[in-house]
């Protein structure tokens, strides 16, 4: 008996290492060369064209010598099974390397958890992600947003029946997101949370203002929740958080100077002085989602524009880039570093600026009226089909709906698109003759 126990014990051992080979690797950060493409795949979420263009704004800043190619294809309304109808159309067409999914926030029908809802949600997801492995490219799975029940009871239009459906909705939606982490682990791919730091920053901003939502009719995320969004899929990609550092210490009476990500030039020993070209612009995005980026601390976190002097005499010191003080500090500031990324006297912020406000001029005027032809485009064949399924919004418009118009406005689709997709690309080319770093001057001096 004791022999026969101890075969078993052996094979069990030697069954453990077979069966831990056969789980991958967590993706731990994505790599995106010149002419890669990202595809956001989403709902109206993405249909906004918010946290999308923020993160846009991030590679054309960080990487301004690297053409990376964003596609959008969020359509208001999607569930997963959506995306498998047009998938080949809107994803597969502009061959991605990677494919970011944010899809869930529709799938659980806006009410309380039901098996058969969930169980439909996991069975097109499992479509998906089998189609996107299918043409090559890497999905990075987000977990669907937060549903803001207060906003939702502070609506007086809002019937009893309705409050009562939602009551635990972000609870179900967290369900979906566990869902979503297990399937990003089990496949090897990549992950971003977006229910956490929604939920978390809400509930401390609530600390002291109690009616604060950064989603204000409970589903779609504002300006300032989808920074949140975007600095929180750039975090899980384990993205750059580095602009430029530079290091200016004494030694021996001299001043030497050391860069990174940047390169010098005319460095003057005996006076604080240089030229410096960075390789990088800080990461900005428009004053519309200024308060997200205070509160995350974004600048910080995924944008560290850094001046460093030791060995400065006590006093106070001006910091002069090409001739203009764009701020002054003390000695023990400038020794423990200096960080310029939002400083908005700098050259670097202003033109970084014009960056940011070219693309959201790219996305405002392209990409999301493109975006509206694709629900157009689904609500349309969803009233030819005369769905059984339709709300009393469509069943209005299924009253005025004439099948002849919308086949013909249907042909013209394709044009209406291309259209729209060279106007954006027009624009991006301008995002990369304005986002080139520039030589600037740089001098600290005493400010007595």
């Amino acid at each position: 008996m004791k022999k026969q126990l101890t075969t078993l014990l052996l094979l069990l051992t030697l069954a453990v290492p077979s069966f831990a080979a056969e789980f991958k690797k967590t993706l731990n950060t994505i790599e995106l060369l010149d002419n890669d493409t990202v595809v956001f795949l989403g709902d109206s979420i993405t249909h906004q064209c918010l946290y999308t263009q923020y993160v846009e704004d991030y590679f054309y800043t960080r990487y301004p010598n690297r053409r990376v190619n964003f596609h959008n294809a969020g359509v208001g309304g999607d569930q997963a099974i959506d995306t498998l109808i047009r998938f080949d159309d809107d994803v597969a067409k502009f061959k991605p390397k990677y494919v970011t999914v944010l899809i869930g926030m529709n799938d659980g029908h806006y009410t309380g958890f039901e098996h058969e809802i969930f169980n439909t949600y996991k069975k097109n997801m499992t479509k998906l992600l089998d189609k996107i492995t299918a043409i090559n490219a890497t999905a990075i799975l987000m977990t669907p947003t937060m549903y803001d029940l207060r906003p939702a009871l502070m609506e007086q239009n809002w019937v009893e029946p309705l409050r009562a459906n939602n009551i635990h909705y972000n609870a179900v939606l967290a369900f979906f997101g566990a869902w979503v982490r297990q399937q990003a682990n089990e496949r090897g791919l990549g992950f971003a949370n977006m229910y956490e730091p929604l939920n978390r920053i809400t509930r401390e901003q609530r600390k002291t203002d109690p009616e604060f939502t950064m989603i204000e009719d409970a589903v779609h995320p504002g300006p300032d929740g989808q920074l949140v969004m975007a600095l929180a899929l750039l975090k899980d990609i384990n993205a750059n958080p580095i602009v430029s550092t530079i290091d200016i210490v004494r030694k021996d009476n001299r001043w030497l100077t050391k860069a990174d990500n940047g390169r010098l030039a005319n460095v003057s020993t005996e006076k604080i002085g240089f030229t410096f070209t960075a390789n990088s612009l800080p990461w900005l995005v428009p004053d519309e989602a200024a308060l997200g980026y205070k509160i995350t601390n974004a600048g910080h976190k995924m944008s560290r524009e850094t001046i460093r002097v030791t060995s400065l005499t006590s006093g106070d010191y001006k910091l002069q880039i090409d001739g203009t003080t764009v701020g002054t500090y003390s000695h023990l500031q400038l020794s423990a570093g200096i960080e310029l990324q939002e400083n908005k006297n700098t050259p670097q912020y202003a033109q970084a600026m014009k960056v940011a406000m070219l693309n959201k001029r790219r996305n405002d005027e392209a990409l999301r009226p493109m975006r509206d032809l694709w629900v157009e485009l689904k609500v349309g064949h969803h009233l030819l089909a005369g769905s059984e399924e339709l709300d009393d919004e469509s069943e209005e418009l299924l009253e005025e709906f004439d099948p002849k118009e919308f086949k013909e406005w249907e042909a013209k689709f394709p044009k209406k698109v291309a259209a729209l997709l060279k106007k954006a690309k027009q624009l991006e080319d301008k995002i990369y003759q304005l986002n080139k770093p520039k030589p600037h001057e740089y001098k600290i001096v005493s400010a007595r």
